[in-house]
């Protein structure tokens, strides 16, 4: 969304990263819409990944539905998610959409999933509340909130990221 603006480069790269060094790792991008970008991530160069996805992702910038596209998410994947999955989410929890949607949709996932890993980049503020429709959803269903802003925060992470 346009308000992840400002940390969509760094996030990509970590998620680029994390789709190059470990066997199972499906990515997503999610506006309006869920888009798979798991292909478009493996390749030899962040560069090159970067410009198939400015090719083959749509609405980047745009609004964000969070519940919409978890329940495509779940509709699509869920059969694929076990106790052994960290399911990762990146996003400032700002959302367009209902947050009853979201709260179902993060409730099937957390039932599936060994663990589901909120990374907001707002956390690095101090005064940062989660007082967003989006976020006060979705506190319930999240096993690690967590900052994610900076490469010293992203390498906090790795507790987080292997079950």
């Amino acid at each position: 969304s346009g308000s992840m603006d400002m940390y969509s480069r760094l996030l990509l790269q970590f998620v680029y990263g994390l789709q190059n060094s470990f066997a199972k790792v499906e990515s997503f991008v999610f506006a309006t819409s869920l888009t798979r970008i798991t292909g478009e991530l493996k390749n030899k160069t962040y560069r090159r990944a970067l410009d198939r996805l400015a090719s083959n992702v749509q609405g980047w910038s745009g609004g964000t539905r969070i519940g919409a596209s978890l329940v495509k998410f779940n509709v699509q994947w869920l059969r694929r998610i076990d106790k052994r999955t960290v399911i990762i989410i990146l996003s400032d929890g700002w959302d367009t959409g209902e947050p009853e949607q979201l709260a179902h949709a993060l409730s099937k996932l957390k039932q599936r999933a060994g663990r589901v890993v909120w990374l907001n980049p707002l956390l690095s503020d101090s005064r940062y509340q989660p007082l967003t429709r989006g976020m006060q959803a979705a506190l319930p269903f999240i096993s690690v909130f967590a900052p994610a802003h900076d490469l010293a925060s992203l390498r906090a992470l790795e507790r987080h990221l292997v079950l």
